[in-house]
């Protein structure tokens, strides 16, 4: 836990390649990934809900679509990972670290567009996790999830993740010339050591055995 007597700003995060056992995060780039992103995101086989929540997509045409990875790939906040699966060396989805403010130590996981193939998979818990740890390294205090309250999938993320609800800001954004009432969640620094506990225990090949976990991530992260 960190002293805020003694408080030294958080490292700024650059998208450099994490190594996981079943994802590797690298930076976005959109002439090595672009080809796999427009498969799993846009493809026949993509999920038709992905950009239901998301302030952007979906994406009718591949210029479009490019367009969109280019401006994401340059920027810096929010910082954009690639989630490569280490199996087939596809490119299967894609996060962000954003929120990012090194003064404070705060940070937040965003942007998630995972395809088919990442979803309810170990891949998509260790992408989170990798990030997670990512951000505590540099030294934050605080790991925050936002989405649309109306996002039970997102939320119920968010929970088996370990992250805690902090309410509702209600009319907090117009999206898609929607109201958003925004639900927020976080991981804190004291908080974190038991909640990487638990990925770790749940991520490892004791728990993922041929026919799925063992244990669920909650179970993991009790003990």
């Amino acid at each position: 836990m960190t002293d805020a007597l003694n408080w030294k700003p958080a490292a700024t995060p650059k998208a450099e390649s994490i190594d996981g056992r079943f994802i590797r995060l690298e930076k976005l780039d959109p002439a090595r990934h672009g080809d796999d992103l427009w498969e799993v995101l846009q493809g026949p086989g993509s999920d038709p809900v992905l950009w239901d929540y998301l302030p952007y997509g979906p994406f009718n045409e591949r210029a479009a679509f490019d367009s969109w990875l280019q401006g994401n790939a340059a920027g810096h906040d929010p910082l954009y990972f690639t989630v490569i699966d280490r199996a087939s060396g596809q490119a299967q989805g894609m996060l962000t670290l954003m929120s990012i403010v090194p003064d404070h130590g705060r940070i937040e996981i965003g942007h998630i567009a995972f395809g088919a193939a990442m979803q309810r998979s170990p891949k998509s818990t260790e992408a989170v996790y990798l990030l997670g740890k990512l951000s505590f390294e540099l030294g934050n205090r605080r790991l925050e999830w936002k989405c649309n309250n109306a996002n039970a999938r997102s939320k119920r993320a968010a929970e088996r993740l370990g992250f805690q609800s902090e309410g509702v800001f209600r009319k907090h954004l117009v999206v898609k010339d929607h109201n958003r009432d925004t639900a927020w969640y976080s991981i804190t620094d004291d908080e974190w050591p038991q909640v990487a506990t638990g990925f770790e225990r749940w991520l490892s090949a004791e728990n993922q055995q041929d026919g799925g976990q063992v244990r669920t991530l909650e179970a993991c992260r009790k003990g």
